[in-house]
């Protein structure tokens, strides 16, 4: 399937048979990514009785409970929701979910004992209203990214101006190879998440901030379309599949 798409005056091809999933799966074992200083996520099968929820064993159907944390386990999407007292979810924040996208590399560099990502190395990649969803893949780039452990690692971060600059630039969603835009430990300032989300002062609800992507090397940095698809939770963040698609001019 095939449809035509225009954005800044220009019409672009996009192929639906050629999807790029930038999305991490959800496994019940340590292979999982970790964040946050959890464990492992668990996929176990139903037990009732003598009656298990597992063909291999005996049962009719596979019939598994999913047992996760959508922040520190896989690709999710948050809202504003996830830093404020009052309810907010990414149902009601995320209501259209097909964006231009542009995908930068970015090599995070020192800032004392941490590693960052500063507002100039994003302006030279992007600039104000290039696209409406960002994607930033960290480098070095690695599959280890598929299964890494990131607890007590003190991760690279998005820096407080960088956050601001794109959202001057216009940017409504924000998509990292990372736990989080923000340091580990940081005393809970939160400073990236808010400065994206201009919180409190003129909050940005539509806005939305996508982690634990994995962009895979073979994916060139440029202009996509981006289909941003959380699954349906009544919580301030969801699981997601974040799917690239290459435009071709036409």
């Amino acid at each position: 399937m095939q449809a035509v798409i225009k954005h800044h005056q220009q019409q672009y091809l996009i192929d639906f048979s050629k999807p790029l999933d930038i999305s991490l799966s959800l496994r019940g074992d340590d292979k999982n990514p970790v964040a946050w200083y959890l464990k492992a996520p668990k996929i176990t099968p139903v037990q009732d009785g003598t009656w298990i929820g597992k063909v291999s064993k005996g049962g009719s159907v596979n019939f598994n409970n999913i047992y996760f944390n959508p922040h520190g386990h896989t690709t999710h999407t948050e809202c504003v929701g996830h830093i404020t007292s009052e309810y907010h979810g990414i149902n009601e924040s995320l209501k259209t979910f097909f964006f231009a996208a542009k995908l930068i590399s970015v090599e995070p560099v020192k800032f004392g004992e941490d590693e960052v990502i500063t507002k100039d190395q994003i302006r030279k990649l992007f600039k104000e209203g290039e696209a409406q969803a960002i994607i930033i893949r960290t480098l070095p780039n690695s599959i280890a990214k598929r299964s890494k452990h990131y607890s007590h690692t003190n991760w690279p971060y998005l820096m407080e101006d960088a956050a601001v600059y794109l959202r001057e630039c216009g940017v409504q969603h924000l998509l990292i190879d990372l736990p989080s835009v923000d340091r580990e430990e940081d005393g809970g300032k939160l400073l990236a998440h808010k400065a994206f989300w201009n919180y409190p002062k003129n909050t940005r609800h539509e806005a939305t901030i996508t982690e634990l992507v994995y962009v895979p090397s073979r994916i060139e940095d440029g202009f996509y379309f981006l289909n941003l698809q959380p699954a349906s939770f009544e919580n301030d963040a969801a699981p997601s599949k974040p799917v690239l698609y290459k435009p071709q001019n036409i």
